[in-house]
């Protein structure tokens, strides 16, 4: 939500729309100053609503956070689970995965930042959220792998481990470097890179 399009102060919402106003005026908020340095007052007043308004929603700062930590990582797993639905062609599937980080990052909001870049993640409660994503990417990857393949389980997810790290790092990367590749440059590289070592495993019939 833009500035032009937070609701004058006073203005009653729908529940949900307002949970959703305040969610987009905290992103904005956390992403600019960082967890430490925002302060509710900032979010309250960049979203158009009272503290008390703030305060019916969310009891506090962290649960402000970690309720955006959730939308954002629950979008990327999702993103993940539909690359891997998205065909039978292993290679393909390797490519549409590492989009899905890439698409992530390069998202609107910047609300990558949260998951990956918090100066929050020493915080248990933010720990196991991020932890929890990556887990559940190692493990949608994991059983494609073992399905294909045959490998054992704890080889599968060995291999999702290094393709989950590679997908993540790299599109880090790419978005923060000063001579940033084309996108779709930069995904074609870490695809072939990646499928030149996974295609060599054998199909399991």
């Amino acid at each position: 939500m833009t500035a032009s399009e937070v609701p004058a102060r006073g203005q009653r919402l729908p529940r949900q729309a307002r949970r959703k106003q305040l969610l987009g005026a905290a992103q904005e908020i956390f992403v600019a100053q960082g967890y430490h340095a925002a302060a509710m007052d900032d979010i309250a007043e960049r979203a158009g609503v009272s503290k008390p308004v703030l305060y019916q929603h969310f009891p506090g700062k962290l649960e402000l956070y970690l309720a955006l930590l959730e939308e954002h990582a629950a979008a990327l797993t999702q993103r993940v689970i539909e690359a891997l639905a998205s065909t039978t062609d292993n290679q393909k599937r390797v490519a549409a995965s590492i989009e899905a980080y890439f698409d992530f990052v390069d998202g609107d909001g910047e609300g990558f930042r949260l998951v990956f870049e918090s100066d929050l993640r020493n915080d248990p409660a933010v720990r196991e959220r991020v932890e929890r994503m990556t887990a559940d990417c190692v493990a949608a990857i994991t059983e494609v792998i073992a399905h294909d393949t045959g490998f054992p389980i704890e080889e599968a997810r060995l291999l999702s481990v290094g393709l989950t790290g590679l997908a993540e790092i790299g599109a880090r990367w790419w978005l923060s470097s000063d001579e940033r590749l084309e996108k779709k440059r930069a995904v074609e590289l870490l695809v072939n890179l990646s499928w030149r070592g996974i295609s060599g495993a054998p199909l399991h019939q």
